[in-house]
């Protein structure tokens, strides 16, 4: 069932501590592509989000973390990729929140880790187009504070450790490439290539680009290892 405007109005509040004076900024955020048809999805939203996402925790690292230039990179990547977006999306109570074809979440896309960290970019959007740079931040720091705690944790996750060993040593950024899609469109299987200067690509598989590249990843930390 669609929620009214209170109904949002008082989500926005409880789980986002703001008091939206532009109401759909809300719905935009938390509406799926199957539900819509056009651009009034979250996906607009998401675009600017990313962006405020990345300088708010970008900000937060430099203040907060006296390191290396690598290091932050890594911090600043495990803390912003979808799956640490997800967590915070969760926490949130967003999948009960989201606005999907009822067959989307028959398929179980109000927990696909894809679509929450894509809501939480766009939530950031919306808090920053009502509110400005200061509620959006606060929102940021506030919720993504206890992934701060984590990121050792989220730094094990594969991407994460092989960005961390390439930049350690001045090999630049690990490159992601799909090279193979199979499967309808409702049921994709991606293989993704994943390649680091000076080392043998390896590759992985995944129902989405991010299991994909995730794979891909650990299979060439274990080429790496050997």
């Amino acid at each position: 069932m669609t929620p009214t405007d209170e109904q949002l109005r008082a989500w926005g509040r409880a789980a986002l501590q703001h008091d939206f004076a532009d109401i759909g900024l809300v719905r935009r955020a938390l509406t799926h592509s199957s539900a819509v048809q056009g651009s009034g999805s979250y996906q607009r939203l998401e675009f600017l989000g990313d962006r405020v996402l990345g300088c708010a925790v970008a900000a937060w690292l430099y203040g907060s973390h006296d390191e290396a230039e690598g290091r932050l990179t890594s911090r600043l990547h495990a803390l912003v990729e979808g799956g640490a977006n997800a967590e915070v999306a969760r926490a949130l109570g967003v999948p009960d929140q989201l606005i999907m074809e009822a067959n989307a979440r028959h398929k179980g896309l109000h927990q696909s880790d894809n679509v929450l960290g894509d809501v939480a970019e766009a939530l950031v959007a919306a808090l920053f187009l009502d509110g400005g740079w200061a509620v959006a931040d606060a929102f940021v720091r506030r919720e993504w504070a206890r992934l701060l705690g984590d990121s050792p944790r989220l730094l094990i996750d594969p991407k994460s450790q092989l960005q961390e060993w390439a930049l350690k040593r001045r090999r630049g950024m690990p490159v992601y490439a799909v090279v193979d899609r199979q499967g309808p469109d409702h049921a994709p299987r991606f293989t993704i290539e994943a390649t680091v200067r000076g080392e043998t690509p390896a590759r992985g598989e995944g129902n989405n680009k991010q299991e994909g590249e995730k794979a891909a990843a650990l299979a060439l930390l274990a080429r790496i290892a050997k």
